[in-house]
């Protein structure tokens, strides 16, 4: 004979997945937000690769005071355009159409400047509000580069060496790898994979409490001859594995969408392999355990569905706010992040994406946490439902 708690969880499941509305949700959660995260980072990669695929666009007022520059800007691929003189209002209607990168203009005295080996002024115009901030740090370099040469020159000319402008030499070693870069890129995004696990458990949760209640069929359930932990354990663990299906499903399409993309074009990679993948999901295991509790703690106070599905929406914005702050904040890793639910599946994760070795503590710590944190929420919920005058009552 079946325990009590597998029948009422087998009869909790079964409605549930009848449920169209439910399976539609657990779809949409299942993609929307790795397709959300893939666009992100698809958008940065095309942004970061179209500038070396098209070249920068840079019109010039007064290119042929400058052969030399000219020349310079077209050999690090700068289409340059000459332009005759033109108003500020002109030079301000042509950056917001987004026709250039920037506006470079020589003044008129530019060329006699140069001969005189006085500081010869080059304006260059751009519009800061534009994603065309990348192009317009590419073309600053090129002029810096062509304004050192000329220094070097005259330097040379006169019997200096060059080196005598840069009396300190800085050279830069950068020991982060793609993946460490990658994770902390992406380590604000990570929060997103783990948050749809209280979407999939809402309507299950809510539904065989509130939804019962309402439907008249709660009084004929506690009327029969079992234990109110049996109840609460089999909607319990119904409602958490239609959570932890749709969000290991989830995130076995996130890991997909990630390692598909090309981000060694943005100097980042994702090096999360399969086996890891498993291991977060496997201690992801009491995420939906918490999210399915606290959802039928909530629900089982209210009288209707709606009402339920409303406060449980409100209520599950808690833990997820931890997961929005705290990366804001720049925080380095600390062991009390894995005591909060939710940021330390975060947390784990991010730290496992950046390659770096994770002990036994911090994956107890993951898994304790939301775990106890649901057995607070079932036992909340078995001792009022315990009461069948608070039951009736409500």
């Amino acid at each position: 004979m079946k325990p009590l708690f597998v029948v009422v969880f087998l009869k909790e499941l079964r409605e549930t997945l009848r449920d169209r509305r439910a399976l539609s949700l657990l779809l949409l959660f299942v993609l929307m937000y790795p397709v959300m995260v893939g666009g992100i980072l698809s958008q940065q990669i095309s942004r970061a690769t179209a500038t070396a695929k098209e070249g920068i666009e840079l019109t010039v007022i007064g290119a042929r005071q400058a052969p030399t520059l000219m020349a310079q800007l077209k050999q690090k691929n700068v289409n340059v355009t000459e332009a005759p003189p033109m108003p500020e209002e002109r030079i301000t209607a042509l950056l917001r159409s987004q026709k250039t990168a920037a506006v470079l203009r020589l003044t008129d005295s530019y060329g006699g400047d140069y001969r005189a080996m006085r500081p010869a002024r080059l304006e260059l115009w751009y519009d800061s509000a534009t994603d065309n901030g990348r192009k317009v740090r590419d073309i600053e370099e090129v002029l810096r580069a062509y304004g050192n040469t000329i220094a070097g020159a005259r330097l040379l000319a006169h019997g200096v060496s060059p080196a005598t402008l840069f009396p300190v030499q800085v050279q830069r070693y950068d020991t982060g790898t793609s993946a460490s870069r990658s994770a902390s890129v992406i380590g604000t995004m990570l929060g997103m994979f783990f948050i749809p696990a209280f979407f999939f458990a809402l309507s299950p949760a809510v539904d065989s409490t509130a939804g019962e209640r309402e439907r008249r069929s709660m009084e004929v359930l506690l009327a029969q001859p079992a234990r109110t932990i049996d109840l609460v354990a089999g909607k319990w663990f119904a409602a958490s594995a239609v959570a932890l299906a749709g969000l290991v499903l989830e995130l076995c399409v996130a890991h997909g969408v990630l390692k598909w993309l090309p981000l060694e074009e943005i100097g980042m990679s994702w090096r999360l392999t399969w086996a890891d993948l498993a291991l977060i999901c496997l201690v992801s295991v009491s995420l939906p355990l918490f999210a399915a509790g606290l959802e039928i703690a909530l629900a089982i106070n209210a009288k209707t569905f709606k009402e339920a599905q409303t406060t449980a929406s409100f209520a599950i914005m808690i833990p997820i706010v931890p997961v929005i702050v705290v990366p804001m904040l720049d925080l380095t890793t600390q062991l009390w992040m894995y005591v909060v639910p939710l940021l330390s599946h975060q947390t784990l994760l991010r730290e496992l994406a950046k390659g770096q070795a994770v002990g036994a503590l911090p994956f107890l710590l993951t898994f304790g946490s939301s775990l106890l944190a649901a057995l607070l929420c079932i036992a909340f919920t078995t001792w009022r439902m315990r009461s069948e005058r608070y039951m009736m009552g409500v």
